[in-house]
């Protein structure tokens, strides 16, 4: 492979990662974010097993988009594999980001898709946010980090839903994932739903039989935000 200088996504891999503990994603290593460069066929993704006070843009490891380490000292997130197949496979994606943050991961563990709610769920997405169902015994028994990816394809393939409209999902008894156009907003988009998610249970506590949003308030808040004739914010 040619000699190039990756230290632009080693940087943003590393600000994006420590965004984690900052938002209150994270316990001790739990989780991790890359950042891809599609021009060179690679992404950085935070070391395996590193306290984030301990990281550095330095300790970023460099891998493809079959998983192999192109550059760095260290071994990359046990994750890796699952982000790889995600770029592989997603091409518009920037960022990706897994985290076990414990409202998320709770509804994961419960293996139910959450409800759209209210309003600000609806401010960033139209459907329920996806569980997909826990892998097969035979998936497990393989390159398990590798069949992750594939789980997360299969439920959006078999759902018909699209990775650049709905930019997370919940992996049934496991933890979240999402992913953006860039690692900024993958990390904005897990902590949207580590906010919903807790959101959706207090919901459902205070009123087991609490109705879905209806359908003219889902279009009237998501569209004032992302439609063509959108009003939210600033211009």
């Amino acid at each position: 492979m040619a000699n190039f200088n990756y230290q632009d996504i080693r940087e943003a891999a590393y600000e994006s990662n420590m965004q984690l503990p900052k938002l209150g994603l994270v316990l001790f290593t739990f989780g991790n974010v890359s950042v891809v460069d599609r021009a060179k066929g690679v992404f950085a993704i935070k070391p395996s097993g590193v306290p984030y006070e301990k990281l550095s843009p330095e300790n970023m490891v460099i891998v493809d988009f079959e998983g192999n380490t192109i550059e760095g000292d260290m071994r990359p997130s046990s994750d890796t594999k699952t982000h790889a197949v995600l770029y592989k496979h997603w091409e518009n994606i920037g960022g990706i980001v897994h985290t076990h943050s414990t409202y998320a991961t709770a509804w994961a563990q419960s293996q139910r898709d959450i409800p759209i709610f209210g309003t600000t769920h609806a401010d960033h997405l139209t459907t329920d946010i996806p569980c997909a169902p826990p892998m097969a015994d035979h998936m497990i028994k393989g390159n398990y980090e590798y069949e992750t990816g594939f789980q997360i394809l299969n439920h959006f393939k078999d759902h018909g839903l699209d990775y650049r409209e709905v930019e997370m999902i919940l992996v049934g008894n496991h933890a979240p994932f999402t992913w953006g156009k860039t690692a900024e907003k993958a990390v904005y988009n897990s902590a949207v739903l580590e906010t919903v998610a807790q959101m959706a249970l207090l919901t459902e506590q205070i009123n087991p039989n609490a109705p879905r949003l209806k359908d003219s308030l889902i279009k009237k808040h998501f569209e004032r935000k992302h439609g063509p004739d959108s009003y939210y914010g600033q211009q």
